[in-house]
């Protein structure tokens, strides 16, 4: 499993194809919720690749007023537990490291991937908190 950034067009639209699937058809985001201006203009977009080529899974990051928020992680149901989260959060992170080295660098985990993201150095900052009618924690990349 590898994880790339990505910047053509078609290899953006198949990322937010992974993210209809997961996100608007498979848990109810409504479609304006998960598509936004920063998709066009200040994200970094990545894609999971399978071993026989198959793009599995997407993720961005962008730079806020608050730091670099790391945002819609998504990999395809059959595609899970098989490293793509993982690969794609290396692929982000080293990139995001690289371009912001002294950045906070956060996320709002859904609470199944809250350990995911602890496992990779996150911890919950705050309260529990809902968006698009799904339960999250804040979560900080420990320094």
């Amino acid at each position: 499993m590898t994880a790339q950034q990505v910047n053509t067009a078609e290899e953006i639209a198949s990322a937010l194809h992974i993210r209809e699937i997961v996100f608007v058809q498979g848990q109810g985001v409504p479609p304006d919720a998960e598509y936004d201006e920063h998709d066009r203009s200040d994200a970094t977009h990545y894609l999971a690749i399978s071993a026989d080529g198959t793009p599995c899974g997407a993720a961005r990051w962008r730079p806020t007023d608050k730091g670099v928020k790391l945002e819609r992680f998504a990999v395809l149901a059959s595609y899970r537990n098989q490293e793509a989260g993982a690969a794609l959060l290396r692929a982000v992170l080293q990139d995001v490291r690289a371009a912001h080295p002294d950045a906070t660098v956060y996320l709002h985990s859904q609470l199944p991937a809250v350990r995911f993201y602890e496992r990779h150095g996150f911890e919950k900052v705050g309260e529990q908190f809902s968006e698009c009618d799904i339960e999250h924690y804040k979560m900080e990349l420990r320094k």
